[in-house]
């Protein structure tokens, strides 16, 4: 296991009526909030009211930046920066889930740049200092509510990009599952396939010493393989959302990867997809993630697919390593159709034309992941085999 640095510096309030310390965390960090929202769902499930009430009831002033789309864009982020600064804000609260809140990551990051703010994004900027971010949560996927990172689109320049920094973790974030009631069935199965996707990031690894880790992880993917289901047939079940919102918070709140590498391999190609076609990320991830796995598995990875064949899918161990591996890449895609999950990239109408284009941006610096290392003509076979 490698040495590592432990901080979640995030409050959590779980549970049901958490949105009652609201106000108080808030007071602790400022006092004139901006609320950043995507669509009308948080309004029409009531939890809009609930929150303006709140903030009334205790004469914080608010204003708003709403229409945050799914895959967030740079120029939300511009007008929110703008909010700030036209209202002397002090305190970023985001409703929603993960693109509103990396939305809010960057407007605060963003406050205190002088430049445009996707030059943070590009590494062309310097990070100076955030204001303080607070989230509510209504979908259970990105983990963004636990987190340092934000991922931001530029439709300008077909990117989709990822940074991260300490001071955008949230300082609390408000987990009420009773808020994913209303979440429609598509969104909750590719939440779920988010969630597993953060996990097998940091599963698939070479570092071999991380034993709790993995156990952990592996808990975390049969928790999303047994409460999927039941989220989708029944979605007011309080015990199948709760499981799952949790899950999602600590599939990526860095328990599972100290002690590891953190470098990625499917999230940079999937990042490709939604730049170019915008589409939902966990749908790409559930195409993506089968054809990774089987693209990657070999002598040197294959025992790590054999514990997840046995120990997540409950495999037999009394069977050829190879058998028990492809056996668990196959559960792992039936897993996803059972979901209603797209499997292949064509059913999102996405052909042949930019595959190489895609492949060389997600590799422009350097492999990919380093459980099994890949290139841009790896990414490529990768895609092709996906359509």
């Amino acid at each position: 296991m490698l040495n590592f640095d432990y901080s979640i510096p995030t409050k959590i309030f779980f549970g049901k009526d958490q949105i009652q310390k609201l106000p108080g965390q808030i007071l602790e960090f400022g006092s004139r909030a901006l609320l950043i929202y995507g669509g009308g769902s948080i309004k029409k499930i009531g939890l809009y009211d609930q929150a303006i009430k709140l903030l009334r009831e205790t004469n914080i002033p608010f204003w708003e930046l709403s229409g945050v789309d799914p895959n967030p864009k740079i120029e939300s982020v511009r007008r929110g920066i703008d909010l700030c600064h036209n209202h002397q804000i002090d305190f970023v609260l985001a409703i929603g889930g993960g693109s509103t809140i990396d939305c809010a990551k960057l407007v605060a990051a963003g406050y205190y740049y002088s430049g445009d703010p996707w030059d943070l994004m590009i590494g062309k900027g310097q990070f100076e200092n955030a204001l303080p971010i607070g989230t509510i949560l209504t979908l259970a996927a990105t983990g963004s509510e636990m987190d340092p990172i934000a991922v931001i689109s530029n439709p300008e320049t077909n990117q989709k990009l990822g940074m991260g920094h300490p001071l955008m973790a949230p300082k609390f974030s408000i987990l009420d599952p009773t808020y994913t009631y209303s979440v429609p069935k598509s969104q909750t199965a590719a939440g779920i396939a988010d969630i597993m996707s953060h996990v097998f990031e940091a599963y698939f690894s070479n570092i071999k010493s991380a034993y709790l880790q993995n156990r952990l992880a592996e808990a975390i993917l049969k928790t999303c393989i047994h409460y999927g289901p039941i989220a989708l047939e029944e979605p007011d079940n309080y015990e199948a959302r709760a499981n799952l919102m949790w899950a999602s918070s600590l599939a990526i709140n860095g328990l599972l990867s100290y002690g590891k590498m953190r470098k990625w391999s499917c999230h940079p190609i999937e990042h490709e997809l939604s730049a170019y076609y915008d589409i939902t990320h966990g749908v790409g991830l559930a195409i993506i993630t089968p054809h990774w796995m089987g693209h990657v598995l070999e002598d040197s990875t294959v025992e790590v697919f054999k514990n997840y064949g046995i120990n997540v899918w409950g495999l037999n161990p009394n069977e050829d390593n190879y058998t028990i591996a492809r056996t668990a890449i196959s559960k792992t895609k039936e897993f996803f159709v059972t979901l209603g999950l797209p499997t292949t990239l064509r059913s999102v109408n996405i052909d042949e034309e930019k595959l190489e284009l895609m492949a060389n941006a997600a590799t422009k610096n350097g492999t990919l992941g380093e459980f099994r290392p890949i290139n841009s003509q790896d990414v490529l076979q990768i895609l092709k085999s996906a359509l």
